[in-house]
């Protein structure tokens, strides 16, 4: 193949594709922009009249983007007006998420401190944004969100999860939580957590692969819950590094025990350089 037929193809394959290539730079911008627009007060923009301009700008921003992976204008009109207008119970639902992590954390010290300096908070709103365009049926675009979102912070929730209210994540680096999960309200998770599928085949796209984390559950560092009918009941705590592919009761506690040997005389019986 000549550099020429090299051109050529390459130019059928992204029109092939080019329901799928947004403009990324204005998908980050749009979703830096309005986590400012609902969190921080920017200067000049304390009045109604500007407020409400800057509003208006977000809807048209949103307006575009959607223009690239949908064609109807009046599908288009109708995404933002349902998205927009849910937009005020998002906002009141990532407040209680803030709030649910300022009232757990020790090191956190006012609601401002959780806004602007916590990871956790961050990818939480870019989920619950993007899980709102999901409902819609659109995808592509909540996906370049949440991967912005995890490129930024290191944590990874698919814009397809369910999460309840006031969901916490403390640190949170390397938190994955998979696609059909399922979590209830008051429900906190450390960092490295995955909540993850038995099945990665092809064939179980449609179905539940993920697990439900019922009401007032915490899971801690290192977790790993796997597979779609696991089901952590309610107000269960799960230890770190524990490794789930079954179901626990309601109230449970699940821990590894760390055992304690004081050294002798006697040589190990295994061989110790392989956790140097």
């Amino acid at each position: 193949m000549n550099e020429q037929e090299f051109i050529q193809q390459l130019l059928a394959n992204k029109r092939r594709r080019v329901e799928y290539f947004l403009n990324k730079g204005e998908a980050e911008y749009f979703i830096q922009d309005l986590f400012q627009f609902l969190f921080i007060d920017q200067a000049g923009d304390n009045t109604i009249d500007k407020t409400c301009k800057r509003y208006e700008q977000l809807k048209m921003a949103f307006a575009s983007l959607l223009s690239e992976v949908v064609n109807e204008k009046e599908t288009i009109q109708s995404h933002v007006a349902h998205f927009f207008g849910a937009l005020p119970q998002t906002y009141h639902t990532l407040l209680e998420d803030a709030e649910a992590i300022l009232a757990s954390d020790p090191a956190a010290r006012s609601l401002s401190e959780v806004i602007v300096a916590y990871p956790g908070f961050y990818a939480t709103v870019v989920y619950r944004i993007s899980h709102c365009i999901w409902k819609l049926g659109v995808t592509i675009l909540p996906r370049l969100f949440c991967e912005y979102a995890h490129s930024k912070t290191g944590i990874d929730i698919h814009p397809g999860a369910a999460i309840g209210k006031r969901f916490a994540i403390d640190h949170g680096t390397g938190l994955v939580i998979g696609e059909t999960t399922l979590i209830g309200n008051d429900v906190k998770i450390y960092q490295g957590v995955t909540l993850g599928a038995l099945n990665v085949t092809k064939e179980s796209a449609s179905t539940k692969r993920h697990p439900t984390i019922e009401d007032n559950v915490i899971v801690y560092s290192g977790a790993t819950i796997l597979g779609g009918e696991t089901v952590i009941g309610k107000g269960s705590v799960i230890g770190g590094n524990v490794w789930l592919t079954y179901s626990v009761p309601p109230n449970s506690v699940v821990y590894h025990k760390s055992e304690i040997k004081v050294k002798d005389k006697e040589p190990f019986p295994e061989p110790l350089n392989f956790v140097i």
